[in-house]
């Protein structure tokens, strides 16, 4: 996987930032995607206090959501713990996981946000505009804005807003259960993310990818 090296990873939190900024123009925000095959999960763990990280990358068939190839790879870790700078901790490690892959996914899951983050620049931003792959925020919380309840039943969902823009959405995933926060990465329209991460969640709350990207993190 081509991976572009745009800005170096041992940064301080100020530079994080400003690079979050800088990179915001790169943010392809609507349907820029070929027919997806496959899908991608990635979430990452740590071990020995937080001095490694452990990235976990699960790739699936889609729309059967068969497991097609998973890599974990660890990596040291020195950026610090922040709300909003996330990427910085962890996506080095992913990085490494992803050129470990055979299967280049058609479209990534991200366990995290997207659009939907103060400088609009979340991990999955992050990591859509470094492999030039199409992403999806899809975090268990929300980070900025506001929103209305969706609706109780499976497909339901509010926008969610900040100064005065749509930034993402409040899916619920499951009829009667807490709503996820969706938001587009890179190369992707919002309705479509919506659309991909309701297929990827036909039973759980959560998506397959996710769920699996997170069972091999944690184990």
């Amino acid at each position: 996987m081509s991976v572009r090296q745009v800005h170096p990873w041992d940064t301080s939190p100020t530079e994080a930032a400003a690079i979050q900024l800088r990179l915001g123009d790169r943010v392809i925000a609507e349907d820029a995607l070929g027919s997806v095959r496959s899908v991608a999960g990635i979430d990452v763990g740590f071990e020995d206090g937080g001095k490694v990280a452990r990235a976990a990358v699960v790739v699936l068939g889609f729309p059967g959501l068969e497991v097609l190839e998973q890599i974990l790879a660890r990596r040291a870790s020195s950026f610090p713990y922040i709300p909003g700078l996330l990427s910085f901790r962890e996506i080095p490690a992913v990085l490494d996981a992803f050129e470990r892959l055979h299967f280049n996914p058609d479209l990534i899951l991200c366990d995290g946000q997207g659009l939907a983050h103060p400088r609009r620049f979340g991990l999955a931003c992050h990591l859509g505009v470094l492999t030039d792959l199409p992403t999806i925020g899809v975090a268990k919380t929300r980070l900025v804005g506001t929103h209305t309840e969706p609706g109780l039943a499976r497909g339901d969902w509010a926008p969610l807003w900040d100064a005065g823009s749509v930034i993402g959405a409040v899916l619920r995933t499951r009829s009667q259960v807490k709503p996820l926060f969706v938001s587009i990465g890179h190369r992707i329209g919002l309705n479509t993310a919506i659309g991909y991460v309701l297929a990827c969640s036909p039973r759980f709350r959560l998506p397959e990818t996710t769920r699996r990207a997170h069972r091999l993190a944690s184990g």
